[in-house]
């Protein structure tokens, strides 16, 4: 008989406690059979999942692939036996979701009450950082992203793009005027990023070509809505998601500046997950609400 869900099963107890011995006694089995299985695992496999010490059990890059996809298949079969015994009506669990700051403050969270209400059993941890996370390590189910993806084994659902604009305030541009060419940003305050992947350069059009503009300011944030609201306090230019800030260009507390020189510039926002079809189902419901509606958010930006 075929038992290597069992075998699943003891091999996330041993990763979750990090000890033979105390899985083997929150399962009531010995600590010679815990490891006869991840053994048994491990030969069928042809792979090492565990290094193991005296001290500690680290999981190898295969066991985390095992650990992740194990998780999801063992998840989907409580699910399905939850179905035929109580109904489908209802979609149970937690969905570990990572964003960025902007997209998740203005498109994300507003759509929360709507998706709970449709599923009121389903408990989102959602974390918001401009910083790119890792999915194994971080056990994060969905990973809204913006900008050009790295290659990994994920599934990427492409939600749209995101027009990138340059900003400032009405006080600000009174104050220090108006940009009226790329060589300009030179001697304006231009608000940055600080986290690895952000550059100090600006690279826009002009004439054309695609110019290389270094440029430098008061600040360097590690979140895009504390650049936003520098530049509402009239602190310099920000280049930002048009998405991120759409209600304030509506109301005309940022302007755009130097327009030609960002047209046609935009990043791909994508939703991110472990897997393809055999993804845990309160996931799916996650995804199916939020991939149409995150959809129609982006194409609403102003052509």
């Amino acid at each position: 008989m075929d038992n290597r869900a069992g075998e699943m099963q003891v091999f996330l107890r041993v990763v979750e406690t990090g000890s033979f011995s105390e899985a083997a006694r929150q399962l009531m089995i010995t600590p010679s059979t815990v490891s006869k299985l991840i053994g048994r695992i491990e030969t069928r496999l042809g792979v090492r999942l565990l290094e193991r010490s005296t001290r500690r059990l680290v999981l190898t890059g295969e066991g985390e692939i095992y650990y992740a996809r194990s998780q999801n298949l063992l998840a989907e079969l409580d699910a399905i036996e939850h179905d035929l015994s109580r109904g489908a009506a209802s979609i149970t669990g937690t969905v570990r979701v990572s964003a960025s700051v902007g997209l998740g403050m203005v498109a994300i969270e507003p759509l929360l009450p709507e998706f709970w209400r449709e599923f009121p059993n389903i408990a989102l941890d959602l974390s918001i950082s401009d910083e790119v996370i890792d999915l194994y390590l971080d056990r994060t189910d969905v990973a809204f992203r913006v900008g050009k993806l790295a290659n990994s084994g994920m599934t990427a659902i492409r939600l749209g793009s995101a027009p990138r604009k340059i900003v400032a305030s009405p006080e600000y541009l009174r104050r220090c005027g108006l940009p009226q060419c790329v060589a300009d940003l030179g001697r304006h305050a231009c608000l940055g990023f600080n986290f690895r992947r952000a550059a100090s350069v600006w690279s826009l059009r002009e004439g054309g070509q695609i110019v290389d503009s270094r440029v430098s300011g008061p600040l360097s944030a590690n979140n895009g809505e504390t650049v936003r609201r520098m530049a509402l306090a009239g602190m310099g230019l920000a280049r930002m998601g048009e998405f991120h800030i759409r209600g304030d260009l509506a109301s005309g507390a940022l302007v755009e500046v130097l327009a030609d020189a960002t047209a046609g510039e935009s990043e791909d926002v994508h939703a991110v997950f472990l897997g393809s079809d055999h993804i845990p189902r309160r996931v799916r419901a996650f995804l199916d609400f939020m991939v149409p509606k995150l959809r129609a958010f982006l194409d609403a930006a102003p052509k």
